[in-house]
């Protein structure tokens, strides 16, 4: 596996270097994409495919002895992310690079990615993801391409030329190294970079100890330097992971910034033309900390004065912003700021005095409002609201979903947006087909280019919708289900391999994967599985006769410190238990939790599913890349019109759909209803079957049903309950005619072309970046 892959890595830097050398020769403007999340997944498959060299290395390997498929299963999962927004980041990458752009990643190279997930007796333990173990044949470390980052110490002030400036004096200092990670496109010659920094002790303050015969000494400071990038999200809830996780930020985005001003200072003598040469992308407000880390390079270094440089900033930075609800804003206290950084504190106070002098002129002295647009929130706890300090410097502020951006315009940031509406925009996030159909579904991908006549699809998505014409014909039918047969096939010998549980390939596979909490609503699912079990338990032979079987798939990762989250896959754990070794229901119900869900575990299950749900309550979901990933493999939705899913049903007609539950704008109302909102009589019963310990654990899941009855029901399971049954009967009933399910599989994919991240990235790239492309000759 190590030979196979830097076989492979070889070509990419071959293709890797001539792109750099070409974009240094035509220096166009380049868009940075700076996230602190990345998941990559595999590399080996998604790296042959579009190299376009599969069928050779198959072959080549044949004549060794070695299967291609069983080696690429030896890969390890790069977990350097936790969910929709890491995968996202990866998609676009992949874009980027198919789409000829000019561009670089930045993140972070995580000695430990996300936990690995354990099940013990139906509770999840973590475990260190030692992801490099191995060592990852994907990098290239490059020793030589290192930079020094700063943490705290004190600020004075110097008169250089006549003209008072400020000096921040650091107390600690540590190198960023970096580590480079060719990203192929497809069909082109171009492949990209993503750069991660790995933390490493500054050779100055190891010299003086070893000097001084301070070995220990020495070996502490290694340690304490390297823990900056050592685990992918530090819990926060503590003060010293509130502090790590800003030196990861600072670290991060300092590291990234002195590399691209490098860059840019090897072509060019004058900051003017920066916002020409360089666009730099906030992916969520995690590297926010990057419009200090700008302003302080320009006015402390490069000695510009202040609106000048403030000028630059604002004509370089666009963010997207994740969030939903305001209280998932980030937030760093005031005294830690100063702490770690004491002149970027200063630097944020200043642009914070300028920002609410120049909102007075629009707002007089509407104090109120004031305050909420302040990048300083006052409080108990003085903090820096770093979305805040985003929208007063980015030009550009994208939602993720028409939903999303709604929300961000009338809730979140309304204020912001009555005073700048021309800065907010929608890009719905998309996902790279290559990834998902090409590489996950390779008996789909043969199929779609059999019929539409060409592969062209691959790279421009829109082809794709050429299946319509054909969704009603029987051959197309036939080959449409024979490759879905053989996906749940591998997919339910997976499950055998992993659970011991034997499901049958008859029955409907019903998945839900997702990470695990309260708005995705694995406990809905559960809730309503629970009823589908109660109602066969209660069944004469005749009606059970008439029951579609269906083996119910849940996979997802709860955060350490999340406890319902937490009792949620126990609880799908005692169902399971209960279920799956129940004579009277036999193959008509199986539920299976895949333990460690990760990217390629989801590459093997999107493939083999029939059904997926996505059950967030309205308003909750950003965007749900998900639900597009398993639109394009042809499988059915069944989903709140939440996130992206609004969309989907305008692309794809609701009819081909299973919507159900409240609406966005009913949610607030239903809310304020409190204990008087009721749920049906059945959810009652099935709450009151977990209440009453008909699963066992009857102490341990009390708090569980607590937080969806006797009014505190927040995300609203007991009033979509009865809806959401109605869905899934409405699924089962379409299930039984499987030409009109295979009609309405095949108009899925056919409808998923405007979902691929080719197009976000295009949009983003006319709309925010202003940037071209520049595809590298071959």
């Amino acid at each position: 596996m190590q030979a196979l892959a830097h076989s492979v890595r070889d070509r990419l830097i071959e293709r890797w270097h001539d792109t750099h050398q070409y974009f240094k020769k035509k220096d166009p403007k380049r868009i940075y994409f700076l996230s602190l999340e990345f998941l990559m997944g595999r590399s080996l498959t998604n790296s042959v495919t579009n190299l376009g060299i599969q069928d050779q290395y198959a072959d080549a390997l044949t004549q060794l002895g070695f299967d291609y498929e069983v080696l690429a299963e030896q890969e390890g999962d790069a977990a350097l992310g936790n969910g929709g927004l890491a995968r996202f980041a990866a998609c676009q990458m992949d874009s980027l690079a198919t789409l000829d752009y000019p561009a670089w990643g930045y993140g972070l190279r995580y000695q430990y990615g996300l936990f690995r997930q354990i099940i013990v007796d139906g509770f999840q333990h973590e475990q260190p993801d030692f992801w490099l173990n191995f060592g990852n044949p994907w990098e290239i470390e490059r020793v030589h391409v290192s930079y020094p980052v700063k943490f705290y110490g004190t600020v004075e002030e110097e008169v250089l030329n006549g003209k008072k400036c400020k000096i921040w004096i650091p107390g600690e200092s540590v190198e960023a190294v970096a580590y480079d990670n060719p990203i192929p496109g497809y069909g082109t010659r171009n492949a990209i970079n993503l750069r991660l920094w790995a933390a490493k002790p500054s050779d100055q303050y190891d010299m003086e100890s070893y000097t001084t015969g301070d070995y220990i000494n020495a070996i502490v400071n290694r340690q304490k330097a390297e823990t900056i990038s050592n685990v992918l999200y530090p819990d926060d809830r503590s003060y010293q992971g509130k502090e790590l996780r800003l030196k990861q930020q600072y670290f991060f985005v300092s590291a990234s910034l002195q590399d691209i001003m490098r860059r840019f200072k090897d072509l060019h003598r004058s900051f003017d033309e920066f916002p020409e040469k360089v666009a730099l992308q906030i992916n969520d407000t995690h590297p926010s900390i990057s419009i200090a880390e700008v302003m302080r390079v320009l006015v402390d270094e490069e000695h510009l004065d202040w609106s000048k440089a403030w000028d630059i900033a604002c004509r370089i930075f666009s963010v997207t912003i994740h969030a939903v609800q305001p209280e998932g804003l980030e937030k760093i206290p005031v005294d830690l700021l100063g702490s770690v950084l004491p002149r970027h504190l200063e630097i944020i106070y200043e642009i914070n005095y300028r920002l609410v002098e120049e909102l007075k002129k629009s707002f007089g002295q509407d104090y109120d409002k004031l305050s909420r647009m302040s990048i300083i929130e006052e409080g108990a706890v003085k903090s820096i609201r770093m979305a805040n300090l985003s929208l007063a410097c980015c030009h550009t502020v994208n939602g993720v979903s028409r939903v999303h951006l709604e929300t961000l315009k009338t809730r979140v940031f309304k204020d912001y947006y009555e005073l700048w509406p021309q800065k907010f925009q929608c890009k719905t996030n998309g996902v790279t087909q290559r990834r998902w159909i090409v590489v996950s579904n390779p008996s789909l991908c043969s199929i779609i280019s059999k019929w539409l006549g060409t592969e062209a699809w691959i790279r421009n998505v829109d082809l794709i919708s050429g299946l319509r014409e054909y969704a009603k014909d029987p051959d197309l039918h036939t080959e449409w289900k024979n490759m879905k047969r053989v996906n749940k096939m591998r997919l339910a010998e997976y499950i055998e391999t992993l659970t011991s549980v034997k499901v049958s390939l008859d029955a409907m596979f019903n998945v839900q994967i997702k990470r695990i909490h309260e708005y995705k609503r694995q406990l809905l699912n559960m809730l309503g599985i629970i009823h589908r079990y109660d109602c066969i338990k209660n069944m004469d032979e005749s009606d059970k006769r008439r029951v579609v079987p269906r083996v119910c798939i849940i996979g997802g990762k709860a955060a350490p410190g999340y406890e319902v989250a937490k009792k949620i896959i126990k609880l799908c754990h005692a169902v399971a238990d209960k279920v799956n070794n129940d004579p009277d229901v036999g193959d008509l119900l199986k539920v299976v939790f895949i333990p460690d869900y990760n990217v390629s575990v989801a590459e093997l299950v999107i493939p083999g599913s029939d059904l997926s749900q996505h059950l967030s309550t309205a308003g909750h979901e950003a965007s749900g890349t998900g639900c597009m990933k398993f639109l394009m493999n042809g499988c059915l939705l069944l989903a709140t019109a939440d996130g992206s899913a609004v969309e989907i049903a305008e692309e794809i007609g609701a009819e081909n759909m299973f919507l159900f539950g409240a609406k966005v704008d009913e949610v607030p109302a239903l809310r304020e209803k409190g204990t008087t909102l009721k749920g049906s009589l059945q959810f009652a019963r099935v709450v009151r079957m977990v209440r009453d310990g008909y699963f066992g654990f009857k102490d341990y899941f009390k708090s569980l049903c607590d937080t969806v009855e006797d009014g505190g029901d927040f995300y609203l399971l007991g009033y979509d309950f009865a809806s959401y049954l109605e869905a899934q009967a409405a699924a089962d009933r379409t299930f039984v005619d499987q030409e009109k399910w295979t009609q309405m599989s095949i108009l899925s994919t056919a409808g998923s072309g405007k979902f691929s991240s080719d197009r976000t990235i295009e949009e983003y790239a006319q709309q925010s970046w202003g940037i071209e492309p520049c595809k590298c000759p071959f």
